[in-house]
This record gives C-alpha cells, sequence and structure tokens, in this order.
C-alpha cells in the first residue's frame, strides 16, 4: 500500500507532526459534518484510517527501540 510505504519512509519529528496535523482534520471534519453534511462522509472514516496507520508505525518504532 502506497501510503504505509509513505508513513514508514517519514522520520519521527515528521510523523508526530502529522500525526497533530491529521486529528486536527479529522476533528474539524467531524464539527462540519456535525452542521451540515458532508456529500463525502467517507473522508471520516479515511482520516482516522490514516491516524491510526501513523500510531502504528509510531509504536513499531517504539517497540524496535526497546530490543
Amino acid at each position: 500500500m502506497k501510503k504505509q510505504e509513505d508513513i514508514r519512509e517519514l522520520p519521527e519529528k515528521d510523523l508526530i507532526e502529522r500525526l497533530d496535523a491529521e486529528i486536527i482534520e479529522l476533528n474539524q471534519l467531524q464539527i462540519n459534518h456535525t452542521i451540515t453534511p458532508l456529500d463525502n462522509s467517507g473522508l471520516i472514516k479515511e482520516k482516522r484510517r490514516d491516524i491510526a496507520r501513523i500510531k502504528t508505525e509510531l509504536r513499531a518504532r517504539e517497540l524496535k527501540q526497546d530490543q
């Protein structure tokens, strides 16, 4: 999967920054969707999955360092 490969290549600092930005975007999408339903509500699901991918990679790196 292309997204996962992109995530693996990023340094940890960039991953953390990207995670923060994705969370902010997700919150904004959810607020906007509550007020006025989005045309494509699948975007919220996609953002949640992106956040999960980033968190998974950060956790994998953390576990790798502990070994």
